[in-house]
């Protein structure tokens, strides 16, 4: 067996084996590589363009890339940004002119192309600009962060997508197909397994069934499978957008009072790898800026739950984070807190640097207080309720215009809250002194 470019792959994985060589072959992206569509046009019109191909492992990104360069009949080079550098570029650049001399195109495939740092990235734009090269670059990483704005100026970005199940078992049917396969039956429970298991990553699974043909006497049936997949996680990759996808939708699942989802989420990312710590201290994190006072319980719990991980581990650390998230989700929602605090960070870089007023300093020397300090404060225990009407904490300059970001929500205890501001608000209006006075 050769591939698209006459190699022989009889000693090849079978996913490189079972790589197609057309459009027509290909699995999967049917939005991009179906009639009519961007990727199929350019086929059918042999007009290539710089692209770059953004999506999850096993998609068909390489593959994708092999195609195109095939279809137009152009040389294929290929570099990975984790081994190459700007030489590596260069020696590209020089034979894809060389070849340009003789009516030859040529397409740099550059894999994983975010890991590229600017100066590479720079390295090739003039020669994508000019024509000497159709530069296709591939990704799993969101290209608008990853990527200089001048590369992506010059190249159209392809999200792919998945592989969708059908898709997989059709692919599956493929595999099963091939000579060495001939014998060899697969139980449906074991079938159902490897798809599930396969998580829309085709090399991913072709990679499982050629583990498993190789394990199986005949049959490949569900204890083969469930022994194979033992100690295999889903895709997760911590750092790339699987991960700050999956935290997102965990963190909006809780935002949203979804206890199901938050669990969902909260098992997925556990599933695939996820250091439970991590999870726990993003817990934090949602109890202050999504409950907030609204029930401050929210937040010691969150930290329980933190502290049994560190001090037990898994499972029951896990356990505890659930019952933190659980909690956290069908709790009453603020980010009164959140917001105020954000507001007042702006505020105050906005804003001189005023003095502390002089009743609000501390005055441990005599020549302190000879300077006033400490002079005129009133101490709120002298006073009923532990409040002194009319009495100003912030700097004198803003007497007339103190910033009152802080608005509680009606839900949960700033409701409670929401009362005793207004009523202080009503005793500072009918207070017989102010400490600034408003000017008329």
């Amino acid at each position: 067996m050769t591939d698209l470019f006459g190699e022989d792959l009889s000693h090849q994985p079978l996913a490189a084996r079972l790589r197609p060589t057309s459009l027509d072959e290909y699995v999967g992206q049917t939005h991009l590589v179906s009639s009519g569509k961007p990727l199929c046009r350019a086929v059918e019109q042999r007009q290539l363009h710089s692209m770059i191909l953004w999506g999850p492992p096993g998609t068909g990104k390489t593959t994708l890339a092999l195609i195109l360069a095939q279809s137009v009949d152009a040389a294929f080079i290929t570099l990975s940004a984790v081994l190459a550098g700007v030489k590596e570029i260069r020696d590209a650049v020089k034979e894809a002119k060389e070849r340009l001399t003789h009516g030859k195109r040529t397409v740099l495939f550059v894999d994983e192309v975010h890991r590229f740092n600017k100066a590479q990235q720079d390295a090739f734009l003039p020669h994508v600009e000019d024509g000497t090269l159709i530069f296709i670059g591939a990704t799993t990483e969101n290209p608008s962060f990853e990527l200089n704005n001048a590369l992506l100026s010059r190249a159209r970005v392809y999200r792919l997508r998945s592989i969708e199940r059908q898709d997989l078992d059709q692919l599956l049917e493929r595999a099963l197909a091939q000579p060495e396969c001939a014998g060899v039956t697969i139980d449906a429970e074991a079938r159902e397994r490897l798809l599930d298991h396969a998580d829309g990553d085709a090399r991913r699974l072709l990679n499982l069934v050629d583990i498993a043909l190789d394990m199986a006497e005949g049959v490949i049936d569900l204890p083969l499978v469930t022994e194979l997949l033992r100690d295999s996680l889903r895709r997760f990759d911590k750092g790339g957008d699987y991960f700050y996808d999956q935290i997102s939708a965990l963190h909006k699942s809780m935002r949203g009072s979804d206890p199901d989802a938050t669990l969902y989420w909260f098992a997925r990312m556990l599933d695939g790898g996820c250091d439970p710590l991590y999870i726990a201290r993003r817990v934090v994190r949602m109890a202050s800026e999504d409950i907030g006072n609204a029930d401050p319980r929210a937040l010691q719990l969150a930290l329980n739950a933190w502290d049994v991980q560190e001090r037990l581990g898994s499972p029951e650390g896990e356990l505890a984070i659930a019952q933190a998230l659980v909690y956290l989700a069908v709790a009453p929602k603020s980010n009164a807190v959140y917001k105020a605090w954000n507001q007042m960070r702006a505020f105050v870089a906005a804003h001189p640097s005023d003095e502390v007023p002089l009743h609000l300093r501390n005055a441990p020397t005599k020549l302190m207080k000879a300077e006033g300090y400490g002079a005129e404060y009133q101490y709120a225990h002298d006073f009923p309720d532990a409040y002194v009407p009319g009495e100003n904490y912030f700097p004198e300059s803003l007497h007339q215009a103190a910033p009152t970001f802080y608005q509680p929500v009606a839900r949960g205890l700033e409701i409670r809250i929401a009362e005793k501001l207004q009523d202080w608000q009503q005793r500072n209006a009918h207070a017989d002194w102010q400490r600034y006075p408003r000017k008329p």
